[in-house]
């Protein structure tokens, strides 16, 4: 399935009438620039997961850092890693917390 049809599957599956008027998902850019992709776990089963600050950085322009914070997953990354971001929440911060529900 397509990166982005997967994160839309996600959303979806938790817009049950109340938690997508209060919570959602966010992608916005970066001034520096690059991608800025909130993620809220709040009301999900990924609600107590935690992440420490993951970065990985390549170059000035290749990077991504990701962590939970205030109940969100919380991506940023340089201009052309967004998918990357994406893949990170998808394919491996998912799967690691959903299987510690």
């Amino acid at each position: 399935m397509e990166l982005l049809q997967r994160l839309q599957r996600w959303y979806t599956i938790h817009c049950d009438g109340d938690w997508e008027h209060k919570y959602g998902v966010s992608i916005s850019t970066l001034d520096n620039p690059g991608w800025d992709v909130k993620i809220n776990l709040e009301d999900t089963c990924l609600r107590n997961a935690q992440l420490e600050y993951k970065l990985i950085e390549r170059s000035p322009t290749n990077w991504i850092g990701c962590t939970v914070k205030d109940g969100s997953f919380n991506g940023i990354g340089g201009p052309e890693n967004l998918s990357e971001i994406l893949t990170y929440f998808l394919d491996e911060f998912l799967p690691e917390h959903i299987e510690a529900v």
